[in-house]
């Protein structure tokens, strides 16, 4: 019985998901951007009158707000030419040297062998 009952669970959720991919298809989420768009605007024409219906039915109170309006986006003093910038400058400075490093550090390595050898 527990299988059946496994086996039902999945059949119910596999067709929720296709359910929910299908509608997506169908009002033009899947298609192109101005599909996209229509449906976007259809969906901003009809979802404040049923939530409001919605809510209506179980007694909460909505305060309807203007959909068209965002909030200021913030400043920021951040710069992605100048942090790009200073990341290769970065990246190139250490392989500059690494050279130099590894001679080092083949140095010390070849050092500390021949102390234990000793």
């Amino acid at each position: 019985t527990v299988a059946a009952f496994d086996s039902f669970r999945f059949v119910i959720k596999g067709s929720l998901a296709g359910a929910a991919v299908y509608m997506a298809y169908d009002q033009g989420l899947l298609g192109s951007g101005t599909q996209g768009a229509e449906a976007l605007k259809k969906a901003q024409a009809v979802l404040p009158p049923a939530i409001q219906e919605w809510t209506s039915y179980i007694g909460w109170e909505v305060r309807t707000v203007q959909m068209n309006t965002l909030p200021p986006t913030p400043k920021f003093d951040f710069s992605p030419s100048d942090s790009w910038n200073k990341g290769v400058q970065t990246v190139m400075s250490a392989l500059s040297v690494a050279p130099t490093r590894a001679c080092e550090y083949t140095m010390e390595g070849w050092k500390y062998v021949k102390d234990l050898v000793r």
